[in-house]
């Protein structure tokens, strides 16, 4: 066992990743990225970080519209993945890493989703007459428009003839200023005969994005002309509920055969509706349904044509009743011998078929001089019908009856019973004792009441007294017909005054009478912290505050705390809205559950403090350079590397307890690693585990120790990760489909491709790429770049060997001395358009900076050859083979047979980088020594 300690608390640092979706990455300033990708793609975006503690990611998006919300929240994990990415979803997108060192580390990366919509063609034309003069000019306006980012370039084609500006003197083409370069208006100017063609708008994005060009074609005759139509209903169309509707749209002119659609008071149509050319057909209306229904033709030659019919279905609304007494003497209660008006209300479609008729006592009522019958008064809207009764008699007792039809019949007769009588009275209106003000729990239900006399008895409209807010159901007034309003559930917001108050309508027409109601909601007091965990160590001294945020009522407010069951101390708040509880020194009977319970009349608040000694857990770090190295054939080693979290927050941890066991198995070993003297914060703790069998995955847990028991523990799986071992030969012809666990790079433009001379296509490329293997078979494997569609040039694919581990030479796994191994491929450059071909080396821990070994550009014939460098990689490395795409599609790269074995080079070949330097260089330096002894 060997234990090292070290400082490793480090601030955070993030980068973005994608997966090469895109379809370009270009630098901006401050570093900024700007990612382009097409509508409908997956976009995938990686967060890497790195730091320690391990940082906390979050991604985030800004610009885009105002409406789009991303994902709704934020996106918690490294990578951010949208699957058919939409053109409102582009915008900056931010990935924030922070863990609590320094600040926040933050890098953007804006996406710019690119698309091309369908273009449009429309037509206008202009017929100007000039002045004294006997012709008529005609000229016509071609305008073609297209959605898309970037910016659409336009093209015209007349037949098979492109049109430009100047090509033809009886044709101008332009943009107007207003479109912002997005339209294009081609402009025909006093027709001829070959103006008559067929035109063709071709609209482009210069296949940016590998989108491309989108044209629509227009015929233009000496027939073009814009739509018109004709509708083949009534105006309007009256029907009863249920039946069928049928409404029929004719083109009657146009060319192109104009296109008809309908629409509803600008809305869309009923789901139940159906659509069959311009005949639109609605069964079994309903009144909702109702309205003015418009036929549309459009065929892109002038404006639309709209023509539109209104549809009224029949019907009558449940209608209302009001008593007016005798408006001469301002008087509320009904008299013998004055006058007494009965107004009755209904809603009816249409209004002109509604006809009123009244019953006295169940016989039909005529009007007369003393009993008027109205059906219109200007002061009242329009469905109204009124009965003057003047000069009341005690014969004039009795229930009249007003009867609603509509004149055409087909719908329910509506009629509205009213009583006149000595009991009739107007009402009055009261809280019953000890119904104001109420009381109640929060959650509870509740009944206010008003009690309402009088007769007949009217509607009751209830409001809010003392706030212009909505009633617990969400209206301005809500009705009741027994002067009861029952809210359930009532919360804290409902606290208030409500207003009740009788309503003119099944009642007197006289000023309304209204009463108010006190409501007041008791709920518990609400505190903080509902929860919280304190971690101390013995000995200490600390402060449990809890505070009172709103109760009701408040003034009475009693707290007790308590340690567990046992009660510690209580009280009543007096001006303060918190309490505190102080520990001085903390001994083994102090941990426990500290409570505070806050109590008024409607109920109890609790803080509750869970205060343990636990530890915090400990923090794996994951960063270490060589972690893992080789033991022995068999078994492997693995440098195990943490720090504590909050190490000085509880008592000194005297000893961690280390499990293991392997993944899928179920026992567990079990030891104890001891700890000598405090551990600072960020100190880093080096454990080495031996003894594990290869290639098996152990998962670990490591758990601290105090006085205070066992504290919170942290697991991580540990995972053989060496698949080469460079004390041996690597040799890789890429005949596996798994091609010796080479991965491609996530940051390239392109990938790399397995093929074989046997099945690669090579019609559309025949002067390029090798037509085997380098052992010469045809069914042999190798791995190449493709440069046709839609590659540009430029554009590079790198192809990653496995991660080599630099075997240490001491038994504590540091290496000593850089090794030296000697790297070799064979390569195919054929091709007139051969592009180059590079290597790299990366090493761990040299971010961002790969070294160059080795570099070709150009075509080098149609044969294999080989390339051969030494390599002297200090830690953990990887071989980088990058392809770059030449200026055309003859331009395969191919390699084979990639190697790497201990010890140097032996006899570079001849056309390899290495040996042409080191010739150059004996020639540069003999004409150097030359020069010098000249000089002398």
């Amino acid at each position: 066992i060997s234990l090292i300690f070290s400082s490793s608390t480090a601030p955070p640092t993030v980068r973005i990743i994608h997966s090469g979706h895109a379809c370009n990455i270009e630098e901006e300033r401050y570093t900024e990225r700007v990612y382009t990708i097409r509508e409908g793609e997956t976009l995938e975006l990686a967060c890497l970080v790195s730091g320690h503690p391990r940082p906390q990611i979050r991604w985030t998006k800004t610009a885009g519209s105002a409406s789009d919300r991303f994902q709704d929240s934020s996106v918690f994990n490294e990578t951010l993945r949208i699957i058919r990415i939409q053109r409102h979803q582009g915008g900056r997108y931010y990935c924030k890493a922070e863990n609590g060192l320094g600040s926040p580390a933050i890098k953007s990366i804006r996406v710019d989703v690119y698309y091309l919509d369908d273009p449009i063609v429309t037509v206008h034309q202009s017929i100007g007459e000039a002045k004294e003069q006997f012709y008529y000019e005609r000229t016509v306006f071609l305008r073609c428009m297209a959605n898309s980012n970037p910016p659409v370039r336009y093209s015209w084609r007349r037949d098979k003839e492109f049109l430009s500006q100047g090509s033809d003197k009886g044709v101008e083409i332009y943009e107007p200023f207003f479109t912002q370069g997005e339209t294009k208006i081609l402009k025909l100017k006093n027709l001829r005969p070959q103006d008559y063609a067929n035109y063709s708008c071709i609209a482009s994005v210069r296949n940016v994005c590998g989108i491309p060009e989108k044209n629509v074609l227009f015929k233009l005759s000496n027939k073009t002309a814009s739509p018109t139509i004709k509708l083949l209903v009534e105006d309007p169309i009256v029907v009863n509920p249920g039946q069928s509707v049928t409404l029929v749209c004719v083109t009657s002119g146009g060319e192109p055969t104009p296109t008809l659609t309908w629409v509803r008071n600008t809305d869309e149509l009923s789901k139940k509706s159906r659509l069959n050319g311009g005949t639109l057909t609605l069964p079994a209306i309903s009144m909702e349904e109702a309205g003015v229904y418009s036929c549309v033709a459009s065929n892109n030659v002038g404006n639309p044509a709209k023509k539109s019919t209104a549809i009224v279905v029949r019907g009558l609304k449940k209608g209302r009743f009001w008593i007016t007494p005798d408006p001469y003497h301002n008087d509320d209660n009904i008299q013998i011998g004055r006058e007494v008006k009965i107004s009755c209300q209904v809603e009816a479609t249409p209004p002109e078929e509604l006809l009123f008729s009244w019953l006295k006592n169940g016989r039909p009522l005529r009007s007369s001089e003393r009993m008027v019958i109205t059906h219109t008064d200007p002061d009242v809207q329009p469905g109204t019908t009124n009965l003057d009764i003047i000069d009341l008699k005690f014969t004039d007792f009795g229930t009249y009856t007003c009867v609603a039809v509509l004149k055409n019949g087909g719908i329910p007769e509506v009629s509205i019973d009213v009583n006149i009588s000595s009991t009739t009275v107007p009402p009055e209106l009261t809280v019953p004792r000890g119904k104001s003000p109420m009381v109640v729990q929060e959650g509870d239900t509740v009944d206010l009441q008003c009690l309402v006399s009088g007769k007949p008895k009217p509607i009751i409209l209830w409001s809010r007294a003392d706030k212009e807010v909505p009633m617990p159901d969400g209206s301005l007034q809500t009705e009741s017909y027994d002067g009861v309003l029952r809210i359930v559930n009532v919360s804290r917001e409902m606290t208030g005054t409500y207003r009740c108050a009788t309503s003119q309508y099944n009642g007197f027409n006289v000023k309304p009478r209204e009463a108010l109601v006190e409501l007041t909601v008791q709920y518990p007091p609400v505190v903080e912290p509902v929860f919280t965990e304190i971690r101390q160590g013995l000995g200490r001294a600390f402060t449990l505050n809890c505070r009172v945020l709103r109760a009701h009522p408040s003034k009475v407010l009693k707290y007790e705390w308590k340690l567990g069951t046992r009660l510690l101390t209580m009280g009543q708040f007096d001006q303060r809205d918190e309490t505190d509880y102080h520990v001085r020194a903390l001994n083994r009977e102090g941990y426990g559950e500290y409570t505070c319970e806050v109590t008024n009349e409607a109920g109890a608040g609790a803080c509750r403090f869970l205060v343990t000694g636990r530890a915090y857990a400990p923090e794996f770090y994951y960063d270490t350079y060589s972690a893992l190295w080789q033991n022995r054939p068999r078994v492997y080693g693995f440098k195990l590397q943490w720090t504590q979290q909050n190490p000085l927050s509880v008592d000194r941890i005297v000893a961690y307890r280390l499990g293991m066991k392997q993944t899928g198995q179920s026992r567990w070993w079990e030891q104890e690693i001891p700890m000598e003297g405090a551990i600072a914060k960020g100190e880093l703790i080096t454990h080495n585990l031996t003894e594990l069998i290869k290639p098996e995955a152990y998962l670990v847990r490591l758990t601290p120790i105090t006085r205070f028991g066992e504290g919170d523990s942290t697991d991580r799986i540990i995972r053989y990760s060496a698949p080469v071992n460079p004390h041996l030969k690597f040799q890789c012809s890429f005949e596996d489909e798994a091609v010796c666990m080479f991965t491609q790079d996530k940051t390239d433009d392109f990938d790399w491709t397995r093929h074989s001379a046997a099945t690669r296509d090579t019609k559309y490329t025949p002067n390029t790429g090798p037509s085997s293997d380098r052992a010469g078979s045809k069914q042999g494997f190798y791995m190449y770049i493709e440069t046709s569609r839609p590659r540009l040039e430029g554009e590079k694919a790198r192809l990653l060997t496995p991660t080599f581990n630099v075997a240490p030479k001491s038994p504590y796994g540091t290496v000593t001395a850089a090794p030296t191994y000697c790297f070799g491929f064979y390569y195919h450059m054929y091709g007139k358009h051969i592009g180059a071909l590079n290597a790299y080396l990366r090493q761990k821990g040299h971010s961002g900076s790969d070294s160059s070994l080795w570099n070709l550009v150009g075509n080098q014939g149609d044969r294999w050859k080989q390339a051969k460098v030494n390599i002297h990689p200090i830690a953990s490395f990887q071989l980088v083979l990058e392809g770059i795409r030449g200026p055309g599609i003859e331009g395969d790269i191919a390699i084979d047979d990639v190697t790497i074995e201990e010890g140097e080079c032996k006899d570079p070949p001849p056309n390899s980088k290495y040996r042409c330097l080191m010739e150059w260089k004996n020639v540069f330096y003999s004409l150097l020594i030359l020069l010098k002894v000249m000089a002398f």
